[in-house]
């Protein structure tokens, strides 16, 4: 899933405010392309892509596409930066504001917020003055650790959500999804002697990933794994919540219209002010606006379509889990990244789920759980939550939708 006709993206033009925000690069400090000094957001949450992060920048394009109309239209220009220290991802922030002060004020804050969360859930490094999910799982068994309220707040939404999609979905499942991601980066680094984790290997990581074993305790803000040999991976929620909360913030803050995308995880708040002809835009009472376009992105990484479908929407997000993020092969054999909580094994029954609602915490942690539901009980789940909508592509291309979401489509 990707933003489809959304970007407008120029390249050779001055870098911005907007642009000098932290960049990643290794352990270091790095002047960026305005001489200011960046700070590093951390070394990624995957190592499979570590590496592929050693420069990275921050871009600010704006594009004038609005003036002052008739009926109480307000003059708004759409901007868009772009950022590649977040979640391993590429993250692109889109804008109708004032001006471009306005818009760099937001994309700052923006940026600063998506940094901390993107620290908070890193199960891989240790940051300066940061209790993280990596020190939670450092201290497992030994003694609780006292955590930011944002960490809290991300970890009883991942706990609530294990117990709605009764384990479809589970944050405790760090011992088993450590397994295969070793085995994984090592045949990557060499695909000629990659191999499949023993059952036996995967079955005793799995004796430990009992939901009920985290304990938190928000008066304290304090987190404890009572199990020593448990772990946490927050890898199925942590970039929704993120996403959600922020843009939670940045409406709060008084920002009306804006599409946040973290890695094709999209949340869109607002409409678009609506292209009356010659490059001219109204927002206001006598224009509503209009809804963001975005892609559903194909499966099929070897087709000549890259998006299946156009969904309209605002004041809602599109978040997909498909086969075709990460994976290996074995044999001939695709492992992707997706591993079934009873089957411990990726699971090949779809090509992808995308889930549409409001909530893109939500969103996150249902494309994973409905991806390893059977059809049935996916279709029921989603039909039970008011709001939510699904659509399922199974390998053979045929597909599957939830009773409201052919409304979404374009």
């Amino acid at each position: 899933m990707d933003i489809r006709a959304e970007r407008e993206i120029k390249s050779g033009e001055n870098t911005s405010r907007a642009s000098l925000a932290p960049c990643l690069h290794g352990n270091t400090t790095q002047p960026n392309a305005a001489g200011t000094k960046a700070v590093d957001a951390g070394a990624g949450l995957s190592a499979v892509r570590r590496h592929t992060v050693a420069v990275c920048f921050a871009m600010l394009v704006c594009i004038l596409l609005s003036a002052c109309g008739a009926g109480g239209g307000q003059r708004l220009n759409r901007y868009s930066a772009q950022y590649f220290d977040l979640f391993d991802t590429v993250t692109v922030f889109t804008a109708y504001a004032s001006d471009e002060e306005e818009f760099n004020r937001f994309a700052e804050e923006m940026h600063e917020e998506m940094v901390i969360y993107h620290r908070l859930s890193d199960i891989y490094n240790d940051y300066d003055g940061i209790s993280n999910i990596k020190t939670v799982n450092d201290n497992a068994g030994a003694a609780p650790v006292q955590v930011d309220e944002r960490l809290i707040g991300l970890l009883e939404e991942a706990a609530g959500l294990c117990k709605l999609t009764d384990g479809a979905v589970n944050i405790a499942m760090g011992s088993v999804l450590s397994v295969w991601h070793d085995y994984r980066e090592a045949a990557l680094a060499d695909p000629a002697q990659a191999q499949v984790p023993p059952m036996e290997l995967l079955k005793e990581a799995a004796a430990h990933t009992d939901i009920e074993d985290l304990k938190i305790d928000r008066e304290a803000s304090a987190v404890y794994l009572s199990d020593p040999k448990m772990s946490l991976d927050a890898g199925a929620v942590a970039k929704g919540y993120a996403t959600e909360m922020v843009c939670r913030k940045l409406q709060a803050d008084g920002l009306t219209c804006f599409m946040l995308n973290v890695g094709g995880n999209v949340r869109t708040v607002g409409r678009k002010p609506s292209d009356i002809g010659g490059g001219f835009l109204r927002f206001g009472a006598a224009d509503p606006g209009e809804p963001w376009s975005v892609g559903v992105q194909n499966p099929d990484t070897d087709s000549r379509e890259a998006y299946l479908h156009t969904v309209g929407i605002a004041d809602c997000s599109l978040v997909t889990s498909g086969t075709y993020q990460r994976y290996y092969e074995v044999g001939g054999v695709r492992y992707h990244h997706i591993i079934h909580p009873d089957l411990l094994m990726p699971w090949d029954r779809y090509a992808s789920v995308t889930i549409l609602c409001e909530d893109s915490g939500l969103a996150d942690g249902l494309s994973t759980a409905v991806f390893n539901m059977e059809i049935s009980d996916g279709l029921e789940l989603i039909e039970s939550l008011d709001g939510v909508e699904a659509l399922w592509i199974y390998p053979d291309g045929t597909e599957e939708r939830s009773s409201g979401f052919a409304a979404y489509e374009q």
